[in-house]
């Protein structure tokens, strides 16, 4: 079983809105980096977005001004706000978590996005 549960995915139109979380244990969220990345079909995994444990965010070019990643330090959850979609973003996101001391990062299930022109 997976570390990282992500929630939240499902069938959105163009233009429309949806929120992912992704919760996980609070030994690992404490001290982690978190982020989204995607895969589309046929595509390699992309990053989307990172938070540091701080809450300084990162996004990618694609998404930059419609999507915000966000994290609940009291809920060990991350969240990703998608706003403005568009069929390019249909993809799995997938949750990861990378321990700022250098061991290995940890990566949720994934959740699938879809989006209809």
């Amino acid at each position: 079983q997976a570390l990282l549960v992500e929630s939240g995915g499902g069938l959105a139109q163009a233009g429309g809105s949806l929120r992912l979380s992704c919760s996980a244990p609070g030994s690992i969220f404490s001290i982690s980096f978190m982020g989204w990345y995607r895969q589309a079909p046929g595509k390699q995994r992309e990053l989307v977005a990172t938070t540091t444990i701080g809450g300084s965010a990162n996004y990618a070019d694609s998404v930059k001004g419609r999507f915000t990643i966000s994290r609940d330090n009291a809920k060990n959850t991350v969240y990703l706000q998608m706003n403005s979609l568009k069929p390019e973003d249909t993809a799995v996101y997938y949750c990861n978590a990378d321990p700022e001391n250098g061991s290995l990062d940890y990566w949720g299930k994934g959740t699938l996005v879809t989006v209809s022109s």
